[in-house]
C-alpha cells in the first residue's frame, strides 16, 4: 500500500478539467459523503482527481445542506494510467458484483467489460450503480483513474470484435489448460484482457468457441473450483505480479 505523502480527510473523484484556483460544486452524494460521514467543514483541505489531470489539494469554500463547493490549490502528482489490463466477465449477483468491481479497481484493470452468455446469473445491470461502486473504490485505492465500464455483449460480439493488439486470458474450470503464472509471464509485454465465467463456467458450445480463435490462451488458477469472483481476484493479482 502506498503511503500517502499529503494528508486529509476525504479524496473524491471529480469529473471535470482541473487548473488552478478553479472551482466546482459537489454534487448531492459528495456533500452528503463529506458533511455528514466524515463531519467535515468549510476550511477543510481534501484531496481530487479527475482520471486526466492528475490528483490536486483542494479547500472546501462551502458546504451546507444544499449546497458544495471546493478550490483548487496544487497539483500533488501528475496523472499516470494504472496499468492497462481489461477485464471481462460473466454479470454475478448484486452484492457479488459489487465486491468484484470493488477489487478489480484495486487491482489496476483500465476497462471493465460485462459479458452474457449462457449461464449468465444477472441480466439486468445497473449501470449507475456500477459506476458509484469503482468511483469509491478509485477513491479509497489511491488510483489516478477509474476504469471504464462497457455495456454488456453477447459472447460471440464480444470475441468478433476483440482488438487485435491484445491477448485474451480465460479462466477455464475443465479442458486442456496452461498455469496462469506461465502464461502471464510469457505474456509480460503484451496488453491482455482476462474473462472469467459464471457460476457454472462456460458451457461446452462456447469452450469450443472460444478455443476457435487464435488470440485465446485458456489457463487454469489452481486444483481447486473458484467462485467467479475469487476467479477474478485471482487471475488479476497474478498478473500483477509480473
Amino acid at each position: 500500500m502506498r503511503h500517502r505523502e499529503y494528508k486529509t480527510s476525504a479524496r473524491l473523484f471529480i469529473q471535470q478539467d482541473f487548473c488552478a484556483d478553479d472551482t466546482f460544486s459537489l454534487n448531492e452524494n459528495q456533500i452528503h459523503y463529506l458533511r455528514n460521514v466524515l463531519r467535515l467543514s468549510s476550511g477543510v483541505e481534501i484531496i481530487v482527481f479527475n482520471s486526466k489531470d492528475g490528483e490536486w489539494l483542494a479547500t472546501i469554500t462551502r458546504l451546507d445542506k444544499r449546497h458544495g463547493e471546493i478550490a483548487l490549490k496544487k497539483e500533488l502528482r501528475p496523472y499516470k494510467q494504472t496499468s492497462d489490463v481489461w477485464v471481462a466477465f460473466v454479470p454475478i449477483k448484486k452484492t457479488r458484483l459489487d465486491f468484484m468491481l470493488e477489487k478489480v479497481t484495486e487491482l489496476g484493470a483500465s476497462k471493465i467489460i460485462p459479458i452474457r452468455t449462457e449461464y449468465c446469473q444477472n441480466t439486468r445491470l445497473k449501470y449507475d450503480r456500477m459506476q458509484a461502486q469503482v468511483i469509491e473504490a478509485s477513491e479509497q485505492c489511491e488510483r489516478l483513474d477509474i476504469p471504464d465500464i462497457l455495456e454488456m455483449q453477447l459472447l460471440k460480439q464480444f470475441l468478433d470484435n476483440f482488438p487485435k493488439n491484445r491477448k485474451l486470458i480465460v479462466c477455464a474450470e475443465k479442458g486442456e489448460t496452461t498455469p496462469i503464472k506461465q502464461i502471464v509471464s510469457e505474456l509480460k509485454e503484451t496488453p491482455i484482457v482476462i474473462l472469467v465465467g459464471a457460476e457454472g463456467g462456460f458451457s461446452d458450445a462456447e469452450i469450443e468457441l472460444i478455443k476457435s480463435y487464435d488470440f485465446v490462451e485458456m489457463v487454469d488458477l489452481g486444483e481447486h473450483i473458484l467462485r467467479a469472483e475469487t476467479a477474478m481476484i485471482a487471475a488479476l493479482s497474478c498478473y500483477q505480479l509480473f
